[in-house]
């Protein structure tokens, strides 16, 4: 709650990348970078390591490095060079299958100690390794509503004591390991889950998703949802209805918690940021960002022959119902465009994907991190920097001592595992003596 002085703000970075690659010097040297960047991020009290994923190999390079590495797999590998970090793995409800998932986040959770979590997301690309069309977003947050209550289902169909160790062996009692018999449009599982319940009861949910479907499954469901809100205007009206559905469905007024990706571009001084910015932008490859902006736009237009300062035409701006994938990104930019930035300028915020961005000294950024703390709309954020030469430093010695000076953000890790030290409660526990009879709730 805003005036909650108790409340912190917790921290996430990205997840190095552990794969190998041509120029490497040894096949370990991807996999030892991803353990140090891991391992520092935990001795600055980071709260957590997120990865994003794709399923598929960006034909254009636009997602950069996103979906060259499994993460729960690169997770599996970082928890143990590191002991109290959280571990969040981006899956896809649509082309998992979640009896395959609740094992494979059961297992990371007992693997990493209790510290798992996994961010559902409905993907909007990758129909072409699965044997069929996109399907639309109504099918797809169909499917991962029946997706998120079977993987919970299943973990909380199990007893605590249905596995325990003796010696150095352990046994199952499987009239402890509960039954669910799902039954839904989607989705046919009998279970009982063949992993034991997991240190944390279920490893922590989170969701991404800003459209209007994306918003009621992370207000049903979610523990913590991802979103990218631009302005703090547009955070507070996210807000505001992420919370009015959650009370509809029975949820604590304080959750789902709302996490904020921050962009930024951090600089000793104004004269340093504005020098920065100016580099970032020299950069650009107008040709490519063009296509860049083609898909934050839904990948259906050609920007290829438009003027660069110019405004797109509101001719060529594509109705968010007539896009089958990311509307929620297809929105932020239809108002960016529909404000009269030229493609020039559209160009340079698609190089963020939406996402928040501020660039400023430490104590600027933490301005606008305050103020989107303190009104209640940010507890959660992603911090970009960690392994960036040129931004590391700024970000560990500029920008993470100003939130801590503010004492916004933990000082240590206040509980044992993940969900804990993201001030989450602990899930119910059900004792599963008879099989569950959970038939979809539609």
């Amino acid at each position: 709650m805003p005036g909650d002085r108790s409340r912190r703000l917790k921290t996430l970075v990205g997840a190095g990348n552990v794969v190998f690659a041509s120029g490497d010097l040894s096949p370990v040297t991807g996999a030892r970078r991803a353990a140090e960047l891991a391992r520092k991020a935990e001795a600055e009290k980071i709260t957590g390591l997120f990865t994003a994923d794709l399923l598929q190999a960006d034909p254009v390079g636009l997602s950069g490095t996103t979906g060259t590495q499994e993460p729960i797999v690169a997770l599996a590998a970082l928890s143990q060079v590191t002991a109290r970090i959280g571990l969040v793995a981006t899956v896809s409800t649509t082309y998992h299958h979640p009896y395959n998932l609740a094992r494979l986040i059961g297992t990371l959770d007992h693997v990493s100690g209790g510290r798992a979590a996994w961010n559902a997301v409905t993907s909007s690309v990758g129909e072409e390794n699965f044997g069929g069309a996109l399907p639309n977003p109504a099918t797809r947050y169909a499917r991962a509503g029946e997706f998120i209550e079977i993987v919970n289902a299943l973990f909380d169909a199990n007893h605590p004591d249905a596995v325990r160790r003796k010696g150095g062996a352990i046994s199952v009692d499987p009239g402890k390991l509960g039954r669910i018999d799902y039954h839904g449009e989607h989705f046919q599982v009998q279970g009982p889950l063949n992993v034991p319940p997991p240190p944390q009861g279920r490893p922590v949910q989170f969701q991404a998703g800003q459209s209007a479907e994306g918003i009621t499954l992370g207000a049903r469901h979610a523990e913590v949802v991802y979103t990218s809100q631009p302005t703090l205007e547009e955070a507070v009206a996210f807000v505001a209805e992420l919370r009015r559905q959650a009370r509809g469905f029975g949820r604590a007024a304080d959750l789902p918690l709302v996490m904020n990706s921050f962009h930024s571009v951090i600089g000793e001084s104004e004269t340093d940021v504005a020098r920065r910015l100016r580099e970032k932008h020299e950069k650009i490859d107008y040709q490519q960002g063009r296509l860049k902006l083609a898909d934050m736009l839904g990948g259906t237009i050609d920007l290829s022959d438009l003027p660069l300062d110019q405004p797109l035409p509101d001719s060529l701006l594509p109705e968010v119902d007539s896009i089958n994938r990311r509307r929620g990104r297809v929105e932020v930019f239809r108002r960016y465009a529909q404000r009269g930035l030229t493609l020039r300028e559209l160009i340079i915020q698609a190089q963020e994907t939406g996402h928040w961005s501020v660039a400023g000294t430490p104590e600027q950024l933490a301005d606008a991190i305050e103020e989107r703390f303190r009104a209640g709309v940010l507890d959660v954020i992603s911090l970009h920097g960690l392994g960036n030469p040129d931004q590391e430093d700024l970000l560990l010695n500029g920008l993470l001592p100003e939130l801590r000076k503010r004492l916004l953000l933990d000082t240590d890790y206040p509980g044992g595992d993940f969900r804990s030290n993201l001030d989450l409660p602990r899930p119910s526990v059900r004792a599963a003596t008879q099989p569950v009879r959970l038939a979809h709730r539609g």
